[in-house]
């Protein structure tokens, strides 16, 4: 097994961009999901009821503030955040940083609603949740569940047979694969039997180790077409008859480092138990 794929959301809920190596940080991959958009009240513009974020490309630039591009808006370079900080609405941690006006004013326009860009400053303040798994002194970034979310190539190609299987019964059209984007990895593995990840507790990619905290379970954000950004019934139709338990339904694990290190493709993956 080796890690086929890195992706990094430098802002929760836009579109990731794939790098080739990336440091782990004890909340995850650096530059991952520092940023997020808000509402007034301080709440999290949540990709399922807001497709366009997909359609946002953001990059961390040398002085660690962004750089935003999305088509209709002219790109437009934040600085770091330097703002008040500001109550919000997330479980993980309950205050943030408010960035410049202007990153406000270009999120607005591109939703059609009023909306903030904020910073966590301190990732150190944001607990992994209990009800994730997180245990005492895990910490996480505004990715919220757990530091790190991985996926195995083998399983979506599982899941895209599931789903043509499915497509041939109602006498559908066969449907293109679905893209990993849909999942919003932050690693993705190959080599690995479909779902083989179902039982890992604990593995090491490179030279980290990481602690399984629990498996994914996954949402509507997953049903829209990262280039698109059409809404369909898949993965969610097909995972909920092949892949449901609990009354949800599953793709991938989610992890914790159990220290730091940088991550490369190619890195060997190893089952620890």
């Amino acid at each position: 097994m080796e890690l086929a794929e890195i992706r990094k959301y430098p802002v929760k809920s836009v579109s990731g961009w794939v790098v080739d190596s990336a440091v782990v940080e004890p909340w995850g991959l650096a530059e991952d999901r520092r940023w997020a958009v808000v509402d007034e009240q301080g709440d999290i513009h949540w990709l399922g009821e807001n497709p366009r974020l997909l359609s946002v490309v953001a990059s961390v630039t040398d002085e660690d503030g962004l750089l935003l591009d999305a088509p209709g808006l002219p790109q437009l370079k934040v600085p770091p955040a330097t703002g008040e900080s500001v109550p919000v609405g997330f479980a993980e941690v309950d205050s943030v940083v408010l960035a410049d006006p202007d990153a406000h004013a270009w999120f607005t326009r591109l939703l059609g609603k009023p909306a903030r860009l904020v910073w966590l400053d301190d990732p150190n303040r944001c607990a992994v949740p209990a009800s994730h798994g997180g245990l005492p002194g895990e910490v996480v970034s505004l990715a919220g569940d757990a530091p790190i979310l991985l996926t195995s190539r083998s399983s979506l190609r599982r899941l895209d047979d599931w789903i043509l299987e499915g497509a041939m019964e109602r006498q559908d059209d066969p449907p293109a694969p679905l893209d990993m984007a849909r999942f919003r990895p932050n690693l993705v593995i190959d080599g690995a039997p479909p779902y083989a990840e179902d039982s890992w507790r604990e593995i090491r990619i490179g030279p980290v180790a990481f602690r399984v905290s629990e498996h994914c379970d996954r949402c509507a954000a997953t049903t829209y077409d990262p280039v698109t950004f059409q809404k369909g019934k898949e993965p969610l139709r097909t995972l909920a008859r092949h892949r449901r338990w609990d009354g949800k339904t599953w793709f991938g694990i989610r992890l914790v480092p159990r220290g730091r290190g940088e991550l490369r493709l190619g890195d060997p993956v190893t089952v620890l138990a």
